[in-house]
């Protein structure tokens, strides 16, 4: 039997976790793998986001926080893209409406910026880059997108952050309307997740 992969998870956000623990435990990965938050994070130097890219904020990211501890650092950045709006919210996704706006802000501001748009300029895809780290040194980065399109009004109670108004047209619902397991194989974050622990057995 494999040795366990024990791979912690730059963040202090146990919600987070927990989510990347229910992909890991709906997929079937090659090694044995155990997930857990980064000890001490919140007393390690902060790593500020600021890269224009997804894939360069998980970078540094995970870079970052694997200089600082000698484990396997995995980190995340991931984001919603509308490419007639540019292509934000982007990796501003966050803080679109503001660092202290409510997921019910952000959806009011973006569906006010794509206001009078039709068709295609509605498109929009969930974009989501992993990084996993050792030591300072990038062993493996991942992305994985999902497409769908901006609605004009929210629907669905289920989700967080823009998935009321992103309309996956594979299951004819929002990404708010779909179920935590039509989720967990569907988003960006969970394809993203499949893919990094498909290559574990390559790179550590």
């Amino acid at each position: 039997m494999r040795a366990l992969a024990k791979l912690y998870l730059a963040s202090s956000n146990p919600g987070k976790l927990a989510e990347f623990r229910v992909l890991a435990a709906a997929s079937t990965p090659s090694i044995p793998t155990e997930l857990a938050l980064l000890p001490d994070f919140h007393s390690l130097p902060a790593f500020e986001e600021n890269a224009p890219t997804f894939a360069e904020n998980a970078a540094g990211k995970a870079l970052h926080y694997s200089r600082l501890n000698d484990g396997l650092i995995f980190a995340d950045d991931s984001g919603l893209v509308v490419p007639a709006l540019g292509g934000a919210p982007g990796v501003h996704s966050a803080r679109f409406a503001g660092t202290d706006a409510t997921n019910s802000q952000r959806i009011a501001k973006l569906l006010g910026e794509i206001h009078g748009k039709t068709g295609h300029d509605r498109d929009a895809y969930f974009v989501c880059a992993i990084t996993l780290a050792r030591r300072g040194r990038a062993i493996a980065v991942v992305t994985d997108r999902v497409e769908g399109e901006i609605l004009e009004a929210p629907r669905g109670s289920g989700g967080f952050g823009y998935d009321p108004v992103f309309y996956f047209p594979a299951q004819k619902k929002t990404f708010a309307e779909l179920s935590a397991d039509e989720k967990n194989e569907h988003s960006h974050r969970g394809k993203a997740f499949r893919k990094l622990l498909a290559v574990l057995p390559t790179v550590i």
